[in-house]
């Protein structure tokens, strides 16, 4: 099978330790790393495209998007428009899997369009909040085997009592 891609997405300097956690988790535990390819922006090669463009089509391709929210909205571009909001948006109208995980329960010290996104998401999605790193791996893990299990990558289940997927 071939691994699902995960856009990893968020203010790349408020978060750029979760990033590569999350990265290296990813690519390292033993489960996750059989059904899952992180996306980060940052580990691409230097290439002769705009950095919008590239996004956009990275969350294109991508089967799931795992969007980190915290304080900063990042930068705006000539819309108003930050890069994590564009890529959120882009994910909804494609009807990709959106995993949202929220920094921090106090949302006063946010930036007013990120305490908006945090609104809009608790009512398109369930959303998590997490305080520390090691919370937000295991909200992301508990995720990630639930989504495994609706579309039944893994069972736990007897396996003669499973169905065939592809039995005519």
């Amino acid at each position: 099978m071939k691994p699902l891609r995960l856009f990893i997405s968020s203010v790349q300097s408020e978060f750029a330790d979760e990033r590569i956690v999350l990265r290296d988790w990813l690519r390292n535990d033993p489960l996750m790393r059989r059904f899952f390819e992180p996306f980060l922006f940052e580990d691409l090669p230097a290439t002769d495209r705009r950095a919008d463009a590239v996004y956009l089509d990275e969350v294109a391709i991508c089967d799931l998007y795992i969007c980190l929210l915290g304080n900063e909205y990042g930068h705006a571009d000539a819309e108003g428009v930050s890069p994590t909001e564009r890529e959120w948006v882009q994910a909804t109208a494609q009807h990709k899997t959106r995993l949202i995980f929220v920094k921090g329960a106090d949302d006063q010290p946010r930036h007013p369009k990120i305490q908006a996104l945090i609104q809009r998401a608790g009512k398109e999605l369930i959303r998590r909040r997490y305080a520390t790193t090691p919370e937000l791996i295991a909200g992301l893990y508990a995720s990630l085997v639930q989504y495994l299990e609706s579309h039944l990558l893994i069972r736990s289940g007897p396996f003669d009592a499973a169905p065939c997927r592809t039995a005519m």
